[in-house]
């Protein structure tokens, strides 16, 4: 059987005020000529299809566009992931199971599959843990937990069929690599799951870091198609092209996605990255630049962006130890996670940094709001 695995489309996001429609636009033909000329027998959507529990207009056009082309080359099963609204991306399902995509986002239906050929391919949504806890009876409210019994149950199903095993999940497993663009889930200061709740199964295509990477031979993250970060600067984005054979045997390759705009990060005085024949390279870029000249300079970005125009984001951190921070409160909290972003504004306000007890009520603050999104 082979498989198409990918993730974390996040339709309808831009890149620092770039509209990023149009190359995802560009990924979804990419996507349905792999299938095409890959004989892929089942496409693997791991969650966060959306950017946003309402996604915009076109991003829900965008997306219905993909999976009726899909539909009409192969199977599709698909997940919700931690920003999808679970009753918006789950409206029609039951019709749409009949035309070959398969969408799951309640957690009840975890342990019951999807057929498709001599496979059970199993969807777990995203988990948020207070909203099954008490359904599932768990003894801890924690990811951990939540994928567990998902899996207990997924297992128990798996024992009466004698069939290939895939499951698709949004999470944190341990020892994965995350970028800046990630949605803090954490609950109680824990967002991790073991990898080895996936044991005994085939093949587990995740979804939630941006990055691509192998936690087992059989557990991957496929990763975002696009950079949506100027952390993911490093990262090869695409799918994973698996194939499942008689017995077990298992293989993957990567099937690169193309990039519009490579993104990239930049440091030093402006006379050199202005001067310097070296950074030709970053000129059609969409560029972080961080100024180490001890002043500010003037017109700063206005000169910058004449030789890089894609420069997005500018930033000032002089090399002189002693100089003060004369970057903005705009400036030091981009690409800070929500948490850290708030503890900021009280060290901000209060000229004290948030005690223990401020934070955890931040935390939970930012847990109901999440909570509230996911019951969008």
């Amino acid at each position: 059987m082979r498989l198409l695995h990918t993730s974390d489309w996040h339709l309808g996001r831009s890149f620092h005020r770039e509209d990023l429609l149009g190359a995802q636009a560009a990924f979804v033909d990419h996507l349905v000529d792999t299938v095409r000329s890959e004989n892929v027998d089942c496409v693997l959507i791991s969650g966060d299809v959306y950017d946003r529990a309402l996604p915009a207009v076109d991003a829900v056009r965008l997306c219905n566009e993909a999976l009726e082309r899909l539909a009409a080359l192969t199977r599709v099963v698909l997940i919700a992931g931690n920003h999808d609204s679970v009753q918006r991306l789950g409206f029609g399902s039951s019709l749409m199971d009949k035309a070959g995509v398969h969408v799951r986002t309640d957690p009840a239906s975890v342990g019951e599959p999807i057929l498709v050929d001599d496979a059970a391919i199993y969807g777990i949504p995203y988990l948020e843990p207070e909203l099954v806890r008490h359904p599932w009876d768990l003894d801890e409210r924690s990811h951990a937990a939540a994928l567990t019994e998902a899996m207990r149950r997924v297992r128990a199903d798996i024992a009466r069929r004698d069939a290939t095993s895939i499951v698709l999940a949004h999470a944190f497993v341990t020892g994965g690599e995350a970028s800046d663009s990630e949605r803090d889930i954490s609950v109680g200061g824990a967002a991790n799951v073991p990898a080895s709740v996936f044991e005994g199964v085939d093949y587990a295509a995740l979804g939630h870091l941006h990055g691509r990477q192998a936690m087992t031979d059989r557990v991957r993250y496929s990763g975002s198609p696009l950079a949506y970060s100027f952390s993911e600067e490093r990262q090869l984005k695409g799918s994973w092209l698996v194939d499942l054979r008689p017995g077990g045997e298992l293989s993957a390759e990567c099937v690169e996605a193309p990039v519009p705009r490579r993104v990239a990060r930049l440091r030093g005085p402006i006379a050199t990255l202005l001067d310097d024949p070296s950074y030709e390279a970053y000129e059609d870029r969409w560029l972080q630049i961080t100024l180490t000249d001890a002043q500010r300079p003037s017109a700063a970005m206005e000169r910058l962006r004449r030789r890089f125009p894609y420069a997005l984001v500018l930033g000032f951190d002089p090399e002189d130890e002693g100089a003060a921070d004369t970057r903005t409160w705009s400036e030091r909290i981009r690409e800070r996670s929500d948490l850290d972003i708030a503890g900021d504004f009280v060290t901000e306000v209060s000229q004290a940094p948030a005690s223990a007890a401020e934070r955890d009520l931040l935390h939970e603050a930012f847990e109901r709001c999440r909570q509230k999104e996911a019951l969008a």
